[in-house]
């Protein structure tokens, strides 16, 4: 998808200027993986004009394979960032339907194909929020990765707005595809909206009863990765990061996030960090430590995408602050 924005901190339409970005959840996370020197590949559709082939280049240039990438349809998924400032929060707005992946029917994708030498599918809820037809294509690729013995990785990434646009029922489609999962990133919110249950314990206690209810409720779940996020007002926010796994945890130090840029994609960087670290041989500790450096750097840059490597993430965890020279 595409991701337009006014410049600077204008209201959207107030100058008739747009910064534009390759955008979307899945494709953060792939392009930041890919940077981060590990074989990547994506699936999607898009029209076959000047924005889907941008969109497939921008993915290319960052080291994804792009053969998994339909030419379809006629428009482009698009939504728009008005960036908050001060006390008045980030808007969005979501243009997506009939975009040529929502419109892809669930046959259309060959997954002897596409996940053929592959040892992990991630997904997001943001794919089957899309409709009907991008809810059974989620379903059927986690099912056809369970059946190759693919590992899952899911994001929940709760998206009212996209939900509520069609006959949906989010916590039955959701459900079918954590089912599936050995790693979720999530929080007691996106768990309590799983097992329609609320979680009266506050802070970390909350969070422990959410994933404890998580893991009884879904045996192939093994791991659950999450940030916690404390909101002074746009420019100033607290974050820190847990990954509890069936008896143990990891659980970071808390972080200020002063000055911040744009918070949108942080998120993706820290499911790309986590799987990162993990891909890499690292244990729950550092994975944490790791997918936390990556959201907190991410939040310096415009647009979605972590543009970050290794040598970033090493730099920012030796606390070096001062210029690189």
């Amino acid at each position: 998808m595409l991701r337009f924005s006014p410049p600077g901190r204008e209201l959207l339409m107030q100058t008739p200027k747009l910064d534009i970005w390759v955008a979307g959840a899945e494709a953060n996370v792939a392009g930041a993986l890919a940077r981060l020197g590990h074989d990547v590949a994506f699936a999607s559709a898009v029209p076959d004009n000047d924005l889907g082939r941008a969109a497939i280049a921008n993915l290319r240039g960052a080291g994804v394979d792009t053969n998994g990438i339909q030419l379809r349809g006629n428009r482009m998924g698009l939504y728009f960032v008005t960036l908050g400032a001060g006390l008045r929060a980030t808007e969005v707005i979501y243009d997506r339907a009939h975009s040529s992946f929502a419109e892809t029917p669930s046959e259309a994708w060959d997954w002897d194909v596409l996940l053929a030498d592959v040892d992990r599918l991630h997904l997001s809820g943001i794919t089957p929020a899309l409709g009907p037809g991008p809810a059974a294509s989620a379903i059927m690729a986690a099912e056809a990765a369970v059946a190759r013995g693919i590992a899952i990785s899911f994001d929940g990434n709760w998206r009212g707005k996209l939900w509520e646009r069609w006959d949906s029922d989010p916590r039955g489609i959701l459900t079918q595809l954590v089912a599936l999962a050995d790693l979720l990133f999530g929080n007691h919110r996106d768990i309590a909206l799983l097992l329609g249950r609320d979680f009266s314990s506050e802070g970390e206690d909350r969070r422990r009863e959410a994933v404890e209810a998580a893991f009884a409720a879904f045996p192939k779940l093994q791991t659950i990765a999450s940030t916690a996020r404390a909101v002074e007002h746009v420019d100033l926010h607290r974050l820190s990061a847990r990954i509890d796994m069936r008896g143990s945890h990891a659980q970071t130090d808390e972080v200020v996030l002063a000055g911040i840029v744009d918070r949108i994609g942080g998120g993706d960087a820290f499911a790309a960090g986590v799987l990162h670290a993990l891909r890499s041989g690292g244990d729950i500790a550092e994975a944490a430590r790791t997918g936390l450096a990556l959201a907190a750097l991410k939040h310096s840059l415009p647009g979605d995408a972590s543009l970050f490597r290794q040598a970033d993430i090493d730099a920012y965890l030796a606390g070096g602050l001062d210029v690189r020279r």
